[in-house]
């Protein structure tokens, strides 16, 4: 079967939490080169629906339509549109949703798409694959030098932001830049050479870069809230984050929803009840994964996981500074 090779991150782990039982519908949000989606398949005489907004994963997994029949259904939208795709095909309620958070192996390993400075191409980053709509490289010809700081330091949390956004600024003056490898070129000017105990110079940056491009918060965000609409009583949410940006919005979420905090909203007395809590948290603290996958697969090292479960209260209202409370990076769009 196609992917064999493909092994994902904390993927037991997340299959473990997500308990599959024969009948249930389970969404894998970020099919990528479908390692969850077959651990699940083969945990349980269930059905997965997979969504990937890369149509290279989608195509890329026609085969396992064939081998799975109908317990497999493929769909080529982001994850932050699941809850609208799946009720267009008339599912209204699942037994679970796992999400596999950041870029995937595949998109890394393919330099012409741009996600990585390891593999030379072009600066688009677009997940999935547009050259008309907003990429790397507009960004970087664009943005002005305050925009490019504020992406760099919200979405990379490089403390050398500024700096490098003024070298990209100069660099930009005399040349266009095309490239994954300018671009990696100018920060390490910028940022200074690169230490053995250290990672690449230009890695913030190019994180920062693809999570601005592809709105990766925002659909995140839209995902989360999603689920709350989709999953049914006793639904697992299961969500595996490898950056400190992405594990604090759902760890906010959860916590929130949950009812997890000292008082729901501050315009609200002291030990006032808020909304019945959507989701039960399973564990306040993140799975992390054991010392065996991190040593077979550095890319686990930074891994968390988080586990909830929807309870049978309804949604509640979304507050107008949701996103704040939740720590959404505040920066300006192009």
């Amino acid at each position: 079967m196609t992917n064999q090779a493909h092994i994902p991150v904390m993927g037991d782990a997340a299959v473990a939490a997500l308990c599959p039982r024969d009948n249930g519908i389970y969404v894998d949000g970020t099919f990528g080169a479908g390692g969850y989606t077959r651990k699940i398949l083969d945990a349980a005489n269930c059905r997965v629906i997979g969504f990937d907004r890369d149509p290279t994963a989608i195509a890329k997994a026609q085969g396992w339509v064939k081998d799975y029949g109908e317990r497999l259904t493929l769909i080529e939208r982001p994850f932050g549109e699941m809850a609208e795709a799946l009720a267009e095909i008339g599912i209204t309620a699942i037994d679970g949703l796992v999400l596999d958070l950041g870029v995937s192996s595949m998109q890394l390993d393919e330099g012409e798409r741009g996600f990585s400075f390891m593999n030379p191409g072009p600066l688009n980053m677009r997940m999935d694959g547009d050259e008309q709509g907003l990429t790397a490289k507009r960004v970087v010809a664009e943005a002005s030098e305050a925009q490019l700081a504020d992406i760099i330091h919200f979405y990379g949390e490089d403390r050398k932001a500024r700096s490098i956004a003024r070298h990209i600024i100069r660099a930009r003056n005399e040349k266009e830049i095309t490239t994954t490898q300018e671009l990696a070129d100018i920060i390490v000017k910028a940022a200074g050479p690169m230490r053995p105990d250290r990672i690449h110079p230009a890695t913030r940056s190019f994180q920062a870069l693809r999570i601005f491009v592809n709105d990766e918060l925002g659909q995140l965000v839209e995902a989360l809230l999603g689920a709350e609409k989709i999953l049914r009583q006793h639904g697992r949410l299961v969500v595996v984050t490898f950056h400190s940006l992405e594990d604090r919005i759902v760890k906010r979420f959860l916590k929130q929803r949950s009812g997890d905090i000292a008082n729901p909203s501050r315009h609200l007395p002291q030990g006032a009840a808020g909304p019945a809590p959507s989701f039960q948290l399973v564990s306040k603290k993140a799975f992390l994964p054991s010392d065996r996958e991190i040593a077979e697969n550095a890319r686990a090292r930074s891994a968390k996981m988080r586990v909830a479960l929807r309870t049978n209260a309804p949604a509640p209202p979304i507050p107008a500074d949701f996103n704040q409370r939740l720590g959404m990076p505040q920066t300006s769009n192009l």
